[in-house]
């Protein structure tokens, strides 16, 4: 873990990072309290001779026996925009992370305008995270000085972002005995009362009451019940202000999916507990509004239930009624995560009047097919959404891929005993999206995220770690900061 500083006097430190772009090295703003002039030296000396690449993400080591830094790295930062470093100071992140508890550090990469500080920021947090259960396991903490030209506010920002997005993390990686979905009510309530938001965790009875028959239907054959999560967060205005834009965040909130009846083969079951890292992006998004006290009304919305076998748990032919009185046949208890949003969607649209309504999901294995493990597909029914959001996953580092909304599909959801099915088949992203599309309406800007690629990664690359990623929570916490400005 690190905890990022800026001195007011800038001190020595073991381990001093220093950018590199082309063959310059950016040291011109580093105090000489922290490089000397013989360690910039060696340095120079070092790049003259080896001639290091330069791409992100490259390190290169030069030590100096018995002096002051003992260790300089030496980092390439591409064009030194912000997404070349945020991927430099994740690597950053990550070496300084395996540093034992005793030694200091002092990161002096060039980042003077607030983009370039807030990438720097993310990536260095980002990249010193680590999720264990192990006895045995440790998490030192890592006081990390900033020098040179950097721009505070953006740092700040970016810590913050960081701090959402792994706490998204923590929440995904979380194994499912310990996380049920009255344990994540807990625990969003616990991390959001204190920043400002109130939290309200509906149980089976409130929810059989209101009509949720797609969560107690996903939710009905497990031993812990299901919840909704309603997290609000409501800035302060003037009297006579105008009212600030009000953004409803749906995120699916399955702690297991085992398939149900349908059951999962071993292989696609291993890591069904981060199914619910939809839920885990909105809540880490609403962190970030209530932190940085956005004007911006926001309410964050999780669906959580646990998709079990037993003898009460839904069948392949059921018909159930949503919340607002829409029914859906089951032909697949494997694709429930539908069935929660369809409820959550219709609830916020007339309960709750959003301008703006987004719901992020691990889907369908349909959208990791089309665009792989690093890049999420949405669907959006207004081009200025899909814009904002696209612009936003541009700035994080976040990709998205806008898909069609294409209506001649509509036809496969035809049930003859229920307004739907959940089952529509081929092509699956998309036949999902049309089957949430009704629940939403017309009369609101919509866009539904499929993260079922990158929300969780076998192994770490140059942003996203492995285990669950908190993919989507940055992404949606600078949407939330635009739509506010």
């Amino acid at each position: 873990m690190i905890l990022l500083r800026i001195p007011e006097r800038a001190a020595a430190a073991d381990l001093v990072a220093v950018g590199l772009i082309g063959s310059e090295l950016q040291t011109n703003d580093v105090p000489t309290t922290v490089l000397p002039v013989t360690a910039v030296e060696a340095c120079e000396q070092y790049v003259a001779a080896e001639q290091p690449g330069a791409e992100a993400g490259k390190l290169h080591t030069v030590t100096l026996p018995g002096a002051v830094p003992a260790t300089v790295l030496i980092a390439g930062i591409g064009d030194g925009g912000p997404e070349d470093l945020r991927i430099a100071a994740v690597a950053l992140g990550r070496r300084i992370e395996r540093l034992p508890e005793s030694r200091s550090a002092c990161v002096a990469l060039h980042a003077p305008n607030r983009e370039q500080s807030r990438a720097l920021a993310e990536g260095l947090v980002l990249g010193s995270y680590r999720f264990s259960r192990a006895s045995t396991e440790q998490d030192p903490l890592h006081q990390v000085d900033l020098v040179g030209a950097v721009d505070r506010a953006g740092l700040a920002a970016g810590d913050e972002a960081a701090d959402a997005a792994g706490w998204a993390r923590d929440l995904g990686n979380t194994p499912a005995n310990d996380l049920t979905p009255a344990r994540l009510g807990e625990l969003a309530e616990q991390q959001l009362t204190p920043a400002g938001c109130k939290v309200a965790v509906r149980d089976g009875q409130w929810l059989a009451a209101q009509g949720f028959g797609g969560v107690l239907a996903v939710g009905g054959g497990a031993a812990a019940g299901p919840r909704l999560i309603e997290v609000s967060y409501r800035p302060r205005r003037k009297s006579g202000a105008p009212r600030p834009p009000h953004v409803v965040l749906v995120g699916k909130g399955i702690t297991f999916d085992s398939g149900g009846l349908n059951l999962k083969p071993p292989e696609g079951m291993r890591n069904m507990h981060t199914d619910m890292c939809g839920g885990a992006a909105v809540l880490g998004a609403i962190q970030y509004a209530a932190m940085q006290k956005l004007p911006i009304s926001v309410t964050a919305l999780v669906p959580a239930a646990e998709n079990a076998v037993s003898g009460t748990a839904m069948r392949p032919s059921d018909v159930i009624t949503h919340f607002g009185g829409r029914t859906t046949e089951i032909g697949n208890t494997d694709a429930e995560g539908r069935l929660v949003l369809a409820d959550a969607l219709c609830y916020a649209v007339s309960r709750l009047k959003p301008d703006v309504l987004i719901d992020i999901a691990t889907l369908t294995g349909a959208m990791r097919i089309a665009l792989g493990p690093e890049t999420a597909g949405y669907f959006a029914n207004d081009d200025g959404l899909a814009d904002e959001l696209e612009q936003a996953a541009e700035a994080t580092g976040e990709p998205i891929w806008r898909m069609p909304l294409e209506h001649r599909y509509a036809k496969q959801l035809e049930s003859p005993v229920a307004d739907a099915r959940n089952d529509p088949g081929i092509p699956g992203a998309i036949t999902a999206a049309l089957f949430l599309q009704p629940f939403v309406g017309g009369d609101v800007a919509w866009a539904h995220l499929d993260i079922a690629g990158p929300a969780r990664a076998a192994s770490d690359g140059p942003l996203l770690c492995a285990g669950a990623t908190g993919f989507g929570t940055r992404l949606l916490a600078r949407y939330l900061e635009a739509a506010a400005s």
